[in-house]
């Protein structure tokens, strides 16, 4: 919106900007350039900030897939860019209010993202637990097994 177009509208634009976390996970340098999306975005609105995480993976800091064909290993590592990204932006997974989990192949893995993922929001101390949806879905890498979406909200009086 212009500038001129926001005074007539009285309309004021939301504080925002791209996030990441490059000591744990890098964009894949293979991808066409530019890139078409951030990591994350960082909203902020009223004192509220939001944090939209993009699908996110079990890519390391070189921006290269690990532990293909071991689908445990992929939920944990992205657990942990999901992890990195959030405290990028003074959050942690209890800030997490949602997630939206893509499976390759829901019946041969659901089972175990299930297991994995309740022992791992139990070790975050969850309470109450993200609202959630699986979906089954080919991702961008034919060796990725797993890929998820967060969106974390806080408030700024937690000291940011």
């Amino acid at each position: 919106m212009s500038e001129a177009l926001e005074q007539i509208a009285g309309a004021k634009l939301i504080e925002r900007r791209a996030i990441s976390a490059p000591s744990v996970l890098n964009e894949a340098y293979d991808y066409a350039r530019p890139s078409s999306f951030s990591r994350g975005m960082r909203i902020e609105l009223n004192g509220i900030v939001i944090v939209l995480i993009s699908g996110t993976a079990s890519i390391d800091e070189n921006g290269q897939s690990v532990h293909p064909g071991d689908f445990r290993a992929q939920l944990r590592r992205t657990y942990t860019n999901i992890q990195g990204l959030l405290e990028a932006e003074h959050a942690s997974w209890k800030d997490v209010v949602r997630t939206t989990c893509y499976l390759r192949d829901m019946e041969q893995d659901y089972a175990a993202f299930n297991e994995e993922r309740t022992a791992f929001f139990a070790a975050q101390g969850l309470d109450p637990l993200p609202a959630s949806t699986a979906i089954q879905a080919t991702l961008c890498r034919p060796e990725l097994l797993v890929e998820i979406e967060a969106i974390a909200m806080f408030t700024l009086d937690n000291g940011d």
